[in-house]
């Protein structure tokens, strides 16, 4: 029925299982993928999308690795976006409202025919851990199946509740039943466990809606796509989304149910998403504001369902219909289904190390929402390198490690195993201090080629990496060496306000000013020659944007890096004994014994440890 001992078992196939199933089959492990219902994989539990601010950074970096996802969210995509293109690039963010059936099925498809991958469908129940070290699972039906190593991806499912209204019942996701077990088992093993809240908005019935109420929100008019293989191609066509505001209205409507809401009578204890609060939780905590902004997000090409994106809400059912009927186009609205809050057990991810292998536990590793994160990239990111890096345990391979300055993945681990999270944790270009450095367009230069190292990274990919970084920096040394005199440039200069020539410059040092566009440089001598004679794309085109007119702070902000990598070098040894080191803080000895950090830089990063108590460190380790 199985194989006799798997080198890894996945368990869960959301965002994170399947991210994590196919790297560790990709890379040539036997690889098991258990999930309560194979008709649900990489299920879009939540609102219909891919990406956005900072996740549509972490999706890129996933593609760059040879993951799934950015090609799923391309072959599924109804509409796409690039967020933030009024900014500088370092903010630039790819998003698309996807099909939610094709996505879904996009993602099986793949899995079905990525090799070394078994499929099995039963809950796991609990773990067989013998010495400290994980051999295997336990099914609901008593099976046991072994494992060299396992990656639990649990999702909401772990004694999940779910709340709405005054009613509640145990539930890891709308129609389907919680996983238990599982949480008794690591806390027997010495695990610490938290509970957490998340929560979805009704979905309703498209038919039912006015749209002319609404305003019309409509895809990019030249869009784009996530995976830089020639794969996948961009949109010829795409779906609207409609924005709508609630209103004094609807938040008198809604406060009718607060007595019934369980976020507001105790019934939920746990700490929701602060970034994406409920509707009655932002009425709550914004009363000075009257209306608030509502996404209407179709659900797939076909289908008339939609998401109400803002509305995300656990209030009684009769009170949520009445409410969103006072919505503006909503006044005929029929319900699909109501919203609902759920909470789950996590553990907190101080327990866990860089490659996502627990501390107590050898060969168990943790991704996705049972570390505390929220949505759909964080988990799948997580997934790909708890995937990856069991594989590399397996084979008595180097672990792979992505650090802050070279990832977004590498500061939503960092974070997590450093500073821990008590609430659900999301990504934030803010959360990133080299920002710059992680762009969207650049997530190929900076981790295809470590990738294809490990032997994820496909050999087609690695070329166009080559390919598109050869020909980029090369435009860039002919801008540099091209001169361009007054009678060419001061027109382009005039119409765009900016200071005249008297006489003649390199084209580079007139593009790297503030309002000077790559489409107004190619009317220069030679400009539109080298670009058709080199057939030069998109990509490679906007790459050349960057590099020039970024080239300062791209460089100020590698130098700061170097500075960090200098520090990550500074290794601390293994189970160090901070109590030793009387001179520096309790807080901090108390801390960093917790945490047990593996450099300088990290344990720089804990929260409680102050740059004294890093001075004291360095001092003691006689650096």
């Amino acid at each position: 029925m199985f194989e006799k001992e798997y080198d890894v078992i996945v368990v869960g196939a959301g965002h994170a299982g399947s991210e994590a199933a196919a790297s560790a089959a990709n890379l040539g492990c036997k690889t098991l993928l258990v999930t309560m219902n194979l008709q649900n994989i990489a299920q879009m539990s939540c609102n219909p999308a891919m990406g956005g601010i900072a996740k549509g950074q972490i999706l890129r970096e996933i593609d760059a690795l040879g993951g799934y996802s950015g090609l799923v969210s391309d072959t599924s995509a109804i509409q796409f976006k690039m967020l933030n293109k009024s900014k500088g690039p370092a903010m630039w963010s790819p998003r698309v409202q996807s099909d939610r059936m094709r996505f879904s099925e996009d993602w099986r498809i793949r899995l079905e025919q990525t090799a070394n991958l078994d499929f099995y469908q039963e809950m796991v129940a609990g773990l067989i851990i013998e010495n400290g070290k994980v051999t295997g699972v336990k099914t609901s039906l008593g099976l046991e199946i072994k494992g060299k190593s396992v990656v639990c991806t649990n999702g909401t499912f772990l004694n999940g509740l779910i709340h709405i209204g005054d009613k509640n019942f145990g539930g890891g996701r709308a129609g389907e039943r919680a996983a238990t077990g599982i949480t008794k088992d690591l806390i027997e093993a010495g695990f610490e466990a938290g509970r957490m809240k998340t929560g979805t908005p009704p979905r309703v019935d498209g038919r039912s809606l006015d749209y002319s109420k609404m305003v019309e929100q409509p895809g990019d008019e030249n869009p784009g796509k996530f995976s830089y293989l020639d794969e996948t191609k961009p949109l010829q066509k795409q779906r609207s989304c409609h924005m709508t505001y609630t209103s004094n209205e609807v938040h008198e409507i809604l406060k009718e149910g607060f007595d019934r809401s369980p976020m507001f009578n105790g019934r939920i204890k746990s700490i929701g998403p602060r970034y994406c609060p409920s509707i009655e939780d932002k009425i709550n905590r914004f009363a000075d504001k009257d209306r608030h902004q509502l996404f209407v997000e179709p659900e797939g090409w076909n289908t008339v369902e939609v998401y109400v994106n803002g509305f995300s809400t656990s209030l009684p059912e009769d009170v949520q219909f009445k409410a969103l009927k006072s919505v503006g186009g909503f006044e005929n609205v029929k319900f699909f289904r109501p919203g609902y809050a759920i909470e789950y057990d996590y553990f907190p991810p101080t327990q866990l190390k860089h490659t996502l292998e627990t501390k107590l536990v050898e060969g168990l590793y943790f991704a996705g929402q049972i570390n505390g994160t929220t949505g759909y990239e964080e988990a799948a990111c997580q997934g790909l390198m708890a995937g990856i890096n069991a594989a590399l345990k397996v084979q008595e391979r180097e672990e792979f490690i992505i650090q802050r300055n070279e990832a977004y993945i590498g500061v939503l681990i960092d974070d997590l195993i450093t500073k821990g999270t008590e609430e659900p944790y999301r990504m934030f270009t803010s959360r990133a201090e080299y920002r710059t450095l992680l762009r969207q367009d650049n997530a190929d230069f900076r981790l295809t080629e470590r990738s294809y190292n490990l032997g994820l990274a496909s050999e087609k990919r690695m070329f166009r990496m080559e390919e598109k970084k050869k020909k980029s920096m090369e435009f860039v040394t002919f801008l540099k060496e091209q001169s361009v005199t007054p009678e060419y440039s001061n027109p382009v200069l005039e119409d765009n306000s900016s200071a005249l020539m008297k006489q003649s410059d390199k084209i580079f040092k007139i593009f790297s000013r503030p309002n000077i566009a790559m489409s107004d440089i190619r009317y220069f001598p030679g400009v539109e020659e080298y670009i058709q004679e080199h057939d030069l794309n998109e990509e490679e085109l906007e790459q050349t944007e960057i590099q020039v007119k970024y080239s300062g702070y791209i460089e100020k902000e590698k130098n700061n890096a170097d500075k960090l990598n200098r520090l990550e070098d500074m290794k601390i040894p293994k189970n160090f004994d901070y109590s030793k080191i009387k001179s520096m803080s309790f807080e901090a000895r108390e801390k960093l014994n917790k945490i047990q950090p593996t450099s300088v830089s990290q344990a720089s990063r804990i929260s409680g440890v102050s740059p004294n108590d890093v001075s004291v460190l360095l001092v003691y380790m006689g650096r």
